[in-house]
């Protein structure tokens, strides 16, 4: 680990006895294995976010395609309407034209 081999450990533990103190040595690494386990456990809630965060965008995704494929049928369906109605427009104006011709030929005669 870290290429730190049983030596070199004991030397930093020495080191670290006559630096700190033996009174104060368990204190020191009970505080510092509180330290990593805080460490571990906001590591973990932080992955734990990313994940949900990439659900909810996968679920965020899929309805805002159903969105897209509503409002694309909705569109289809009202220009099927509009081409409906100007067709019927189309018909009923072609009439007007040859209900006036015929007005037109009787008034002549």
């Amino acid at each position: 680990m870290f290429g730190i081999g049983m030596p070199e450990i004991l030397i930093i533990l020495a080191v670290a006895l006559i630096v700190i103190g033996p009174k104060k040595l368990p204190d020191l690494a009970k505080s510092l294995g509180r330290a990593i386990g805080e460490f571990k456990k906001a590591t973990h809630e932080f992955k734990e976010s990313i994940d949900i965060n990439s659900d909810l965008k996968d679920v965020k995704d899929t309805f805002e395609d159903m969105n897209e494929s509503i409002k694309d049928a909705v569109d289809i369906k009202a220009d099927q309407k509009n081409n409906t109605k100007n067709s019927s427009n189309s018909s009923n104006d072609e009439k007007k034209v040859e209900d006036e011709a015929v007005e037109g030929s009787l008034k002549n005669d």
